[in-house]
């Protein structure tokens, strides 16, 4: 064949795949799905920070009973009911009959499909709702269905569980009780009661039982007020803002009698049953009889206490009510301040800043206080390797009227007035942030301002580079906002959620989806009322738009 045809081709084509696979080895093929699904993230953000795009208001609906979000379900009735969010009219997913006090939901967790994993059954591979009843039951329902996939019963009357939580998120996940606490009577009548809390871990998809343990004042102490197992760490909190580090995997090795296994049978303390069925429930098979190795400890303020950051800071605030508002950085390997490394906004609000590391895994930090967002990063400080220094990385600033909160005004007569007192920094008359949060698939850092004047508020939710903190969308909130009432705004790619909490337990929520209008007046983002239609679906009633 002469060069340059099919041989040669032929002759080269080993070479190609090698290289293929050498670049698919380190994660770059360009018909890889989540090359893919990247640009299309990309152009959904190019297509959302449009002029022409707007958010609209496509319905409505009302609760007597909170309401949840989790990954465009929305759910009601205590999670007897689940609308999907997608469509731009309510599609109820499924809706259960009521169940009585005795069925009820304490806690909630979403369980997505590892990817790359084989599986035991076919509805492994669906999205999952982990939900924990008053009696202790933990049941895996459908996303879609509500159908009940999985049923593991946790403990007798000894115990209360209440709470869920991820160890170690869609791995690893947490039940915790509430503090065991001895009725009045029993405790003038002198019975000692030591244990404090009972933890429940479990590995998730296969869902299997790793161990129970108990949190025992005669181990950690007497002044114990929570606890919490993340990221392989337990953490044990006291009365006096302290604040200690366990390696909770080395607890599990050290002090785990014996493994079981969920629906195996088992002979434990003279009791036969069978792992979480009823009436026996979970063995207390992790028995802590010593004080495990201490990791780390920290005195806070309220026991607030964060980790983060590359190399790896904490961020506490001095264990005295005069530093509150008051956050230092020190280093997690020698606890030295870091240069810069105290962060005080002197606001003069009623609700306090706060501060926490930015979800996005870059080490930075996020200071928010009533008119002004921080983004800080880290920076190594010249002539000394082993200190940080704290920088400003970018802000964002409140849209406010500098003159508003003047000490001295001269009237049109000329007279002068002087004001008797100042304005709150996060005063209602005052364009205030009161939720930011980060969208990671837009890589999009999201604001929301509330200015309240009499009992009108008004709010929008602004959508910045995360990177540099432009101003890339701003999109109004039609109904009004109360700064008094519990608020929750969710971002999820191309839908907007605002979940509403009003006295005497009346819940709203507020759903906007993204459409694209090259129409100037455009109702998606005027305040004047427009024209709603009222439907029923399921017994429920939707306001539409």
């Amino acid at each position: 064949q002469a060069p340059g045809g099919r041989g040669a081709a032929r002759a080269r084509r080993p070479r190609s795949i090698c290289r293929l696979l050498a670049r698919r080895a380190l994660g770059f093929c360009a018909r890889d799905a989540g090359v893919a699904h990247r640009k299309n993230l990309g152009l959904l953000r190019e297509i959302m920070c449009q002029e022409s795009t707007k958010f609209k208001n496509v319905w409505t609906t009302h609760s007597a009973s909170p309401i949840a979000y989790e990954r465009g379900r929305i759910y009601l009735d205590n999670y007897q009911c689940c609308i999907s969010s997608i469509a731009q009219e309510p599609r109820i997913l499924y809706q259960k009959p009521k169940c009585s006090k005795s069925e009820k939901i304490e806690d909630a967790l979403l369980l997505e499909c590892p990817l790359g994993e084989m599986l035991p059954g076919p509805s492994d591979y669906k999205s999952s709702l982990i939900v924990l009843t008053v009696q202790n039951w933990l049941l895996r329902l459908s996303a879609d269905s509500g159908e009940i996939l999985e049923k593991i019963y946790l403990a007798g009357s000894c115990c209360k569980f209440r709470y869920l939580s991820w160890d170690t998120p869609q791995e690893v996940m947490v039940v915790k009780s509430a503090q065991n606490k001895l009725p009045a009577a029993a405790r003038q009548a002198g019975i000692q009661q030591s244990v404090l809390f009972y933890l429940a871990v479990f590995q998730v998809l296969p869902l299997s039982f790793i161990g129970m343990l108990e949190i025992n004042k005669k181990v950690f102490g007497n002044s114990v007020t929570d606890v919490a197992v993340s990221n392989g760490i337990l953490i044990v909190m006291y009365s006096m803002g302290l604040v200690r580090l366990y390696n909770f995997q080395a607890i599990t090795e050290q002090f785990m009698e014996q493994p079981f296994d969920l629906g195996h049978e088992f002979n434990w303390n003279g009791q036969v049953g069978i792992v979480g069925k009823y009436p026996f429930g979970l063995p207390y098979n992790i028995k802590i009889t010593d004080t495990p190795p201490l990791l780390f400890e920290a005195s806070s303020l309220e026991n607030a206490f964060q980790i983060g950051g590359y190399p790896w800071h904490y961020i506490i605030t001095p264990n005295k009510k005069k530093h509150k508002g008051v956050f230092h950085i020190c280093s997690l390997k020698d606890n030295a301040l870091a240069k810069n490394g105290i962060q005080d906004m002197k606001c003069c609000s009623l609700e306090p800043d706060w501060i926490y590391f930015h979800p996005d895994m870059s080490g930075r930090i996020i200071h928010v206080g009533p008119n002004l967002i921080k983004v800080l990063k880290f920076k190594e400080v010249k002539n000394n390797t082993d200190q940080m220094e704290i920088a400003e990385d970018f802000t964002i600033v409140a849209n406010r009227d500098n003159c508003v909160n003047d000490a001295v005004t001269v009237t049109a007569s000329g007279r002068v007035v002087k004001k008797r007192f100042n304005l709150l920094d996060d005063d209602p008359e005052q364009e205030t942030f009161k939720i930011v949060d980060y969208e990671d698939e837009l890589d999009l850092l999201s604001t929301v301002a509330v200015t309240q004047i009499g009992a009108d508020g008004r709010a929008h939710l602004d959508f910045h580079c995360n990177e540099h903190g432009i101003l890339l969308k701003s999109i109004p909130f039609l109904e009004s906002w109360d700064v008094t009432y519990s608020h929750e705004v969710y971002f999820d790619k191309d839908l907007v959620l605002h979940i509403e909490q009003k006295p005497n337990r009346r819940f709203s929520c507020y759903v906007y989806q993204m459409v694209c209008d090259t129409a100037k007046d455009d109702e998606c983002s005027s305040h004047e009322k427009t024209e709603r239609s009222f439907c029923k679906k399921g017994g429920r009633i939707f306001e539409c738009i």
